[in-house]
């Protein structure tokens, strides 16, 4: 995990244990205001990429369009992916789809799918199985099935998003 302030530590102890695959589920759990009013290199100082470290903290307690508002206006790959997790999450599949193009490959992919992997071992439903690497399109297409369904299905998504969800936060927060 990436070192964050207590202040960011506290935000995240008091966010929701596990992301929703639809915005329209998103509860914000906590008020932002303090952290909205300053800059993303102070609170992320040391971090690899503050600002989509920022959208990922926003989307986490619940400020879908907050995050919606950084991330999109983040040149990099990590602006990218975060854009992608933002509209797989709305849901607008296409629109998450051409984001997670423009990523390509990203370094936290390789962990991603080895947590997926892990996940998808111990309950998941039996025609889901991973590509020989990660691939976000695929899970674009996962996580429509499990809004479909929820269930079992609609429990893997999460799971394997909110590991999505750590990696690429510690990503950016870190350094």
């Amino acid at each position: 995990m990436a070192s964050t302030s207590p202040a960011i530590d506290q935000l995240l102890s008091r966010g929701p244990a596990r992301l929703p695959l639809n915005q329209a589920a998103l509860q914000r759990t906590v008020d932002v205001s303090d952290v909205r009013s300053q800059d993303a290199a102070v609170l992320f100082p040391n971090a690899r990429n503050a600002q989509a470290a920022l959208a990922g903290l926003l989307l986490r307690v619940g400020y879908w369009e907050e995050s919606h508002n950084v991330a999109q206006n983040i040149n990099s790959t990590e602006g990218s992916y975060w854009h992608g997790v933002i509209h797989r999450m709305e849901p607008d599949s296409f629109n998450a789809g051409y984001w997670f193009r423009r990523v390509g490959q990203h370094p936290v992919f390789p962990m991603l799918f080895e947590r997926a992997a892990d996940i998808l071992r111990n309950d998941a439903p039996k025609e889901w199985r991973l590509k020989s690497t990660w691939d976000p399109i695929l899970f674009i297409e996962w996580c429509d099935e499990a809004r479909a369904s929820s269930g079992q299905a609609e429990a893997t998504a999460i799971d394997i998003q909110m590991a999505e969800w750590q990696l690429l936060f510690d990503w950016c927060a870190g350094s």
